[in-house]
This record gives structure tokens, sequence and C-alpha cells, in this order.
């Protein structure tokens, strides 16, 4: 555990915390794309299907893990971060937010009239990604404070904003 804790630059007891979400997430998306994956090409009542399902969450969860690595060595010198498990942090903040707004942009949809099913295509989807942007940018925000990178979210957001031309939202 010791040697754990070293890798990850726990110091802590509470850090654990972001590893443990990490796992848990890497496994409910290994499952869920292996679900998807495998219900396409066998019928969901077979055994067959929860065998392969098994094995592909397993395997799917591997390469998440692999990928992850990869992407934790590019970054944890680019984006200046002081311990590895902020990281964590990070990519958690960045998977919640993306998720939440994605699935706050269909309600507001509806609720100001241009639901999906009465807006045509053309107009649904650049509205709807318009609405996302300053949504993602408020619940990064956000996010980045309850998993303990507020500094880290802000200067992101802030730098997002500037490269996209809207640079004057946060001059003094």
């Amino acid at each position: 555990m010791e040697k754990f804790k070293s890798r990850w630059e726990i110091t802590k007891d509470w850090q654990f915390i972001h590893v443990i979400l990490g796992l848990i997430a890497t496994f409910i998306s290994a499952f869920l794309l292996a679900k998807a994956i495998i219900s396409k090409f066998i019928e969901t009542t077979s055994t067959t299907y929860l065998v392969l399902l098994v094995l592909g969450t397993l395997l799917l969860s591997y390469l998440i893990i692999k990928i992850t690595l990869w992407l934790f060595a590019k970054l944890y010198d680019r984006w200046g971060v002081t311990y590895r498990w902020e990281l964590i942090a990070i990519f958690l903040a960045f998977a919640v937010t993306g998720s939440t707004a994605g699935r706050l942009s269909n309600p507001l949809m509806d609720l100001i009239g241009l639901g999906k099913d009465v807006t045509s295509g053309w107009i649904y989807w650049p509205v709807r990604i318009l609405l996302i942007f300053p949504i993602y940018q408020v619940l990064l925000v956000i996010f980045g404070w309850l998993f303990g990178q507020y500094t880290f979210f802000k200067a992101f957001a802030t730098k997002m904003v500037s490269r996209m031309g809207l640079g004057f939202i946060f001059s003094k």
C-alpha cells in the first residue's frame, strides 16, 4: 500500500477517494461500452452475452486504464499539477461536467420551445451547442471546486473563453 501511495503521491487518506472514483468511473464506462457493442450482435438473454459482457468489460477497463496512464504521463508536466492523484480529480471533473452539461441542455431546449421533435436539425444542433457552452463553463468551475481543483479549472475556463475570442468577459 505504501508503494501505491508513493507512486500516486498520496499524502492523506482522503485522497484515495479520487483513485476509487476513477476506478469506478472506468469500470462503469467499460461496462456501458461493452454492453452497447455486444448487444448489437448477440441476444441479451443468452449466456454467451453475459460471458462476453464480462470479458468485454475487463478488456475495455484495461484499455481505458492504459490510455489514461499514458495521458497522465503527457499531461502531468503540461498542466503543472503538484500530485498525480490530482490528475484523476481533473479527469473526473471533466467527465462529470460534460455529462451534466449535455443532460441539462436537452430540457433547456424544450423549455425555450426548440425541442428535438419540433425543430429542424439545422437549427436544433447549433443552438444546443451554443447553449451547452456557457453551461459547461460554469459547471466546469463548480465541479472543479467540488473535486478540489478550483484554481486549475478557473484558469482553464478563462483560457478556453479567451481562445474563442471572448476574453472580454473576464477583463477587468
